[in-house]
């Protein structure tokens, strides 16, 4: 549960940190953020960002669909609520941020150039609305459930 945007980012570092704790993989980390309109999937996404090192202003991709956000090689982290176990070197280089709410089918990402952003391992992939491309979605996709609890908690639950 989160009642702040410091919990938000407190449950975003607490994930990545577990996350970076997985095997190697050959291809991007992909995880899909799903919930309602204005559950917290972009101020997730933000957190996350911010726990990475990310110094770019992050805003939700509706519009343009994807961003990209350079994961600096050498993050310490210090100013930010991290856990004790964050990593001050992630393994990712690059942060995807996808808005699939207007995609209509699969193939709709395919056409964005899919293939090449999920085989590249350096990128951390953040989808929101998986479920509108499904198929086109990596096996072992990570997933996080978003629910609107009131006006300012915020039920976030990860594989």
């Amino acid at each position: 549960m989160s009642k702040s945007l410091a919990e938000t980012e407190q449950i975003a570092s607490d994930f990545l940190s577990n996350l970076d704790k997985q095997p190697a993989r050959n291809s991007a980390t992909v995880v899909g953020l799903s919930g309602d309109l204005g559950s917290g999937k972009t101020t997730f996404t933000q957190a996350a960002a911010r726990t990475l090192g990310v110094r770019d202003a992050v805003q939700s991709p509706t519009f343009v669909i994807i961003k990209s956000y350079a994961i600096p090689k050498n993050w310490q982290g210090e100013s930010l609520p991290a856990s004790k176990d964050s990593p001050s070197v992630w393994p990712w280089r690059k942060l995807v941020h996808i808005d699939c709410y207007r995609l209509e089918k699969p193939e709709d990402l395919t056409k964005l150039g899919w293939a090449e952003l999920a085989a590249d391992s350096a990128n951390l992939i953040f989808i929101e609305w998986p479920e509108n491309v499904m198929a086109a979605l990596l096996p072992g996709l990570i997933t996080i459930k978003f629910e609107t609890i009131s006006e300012t908690e915020r039920k976030i639950v990860y594989d």
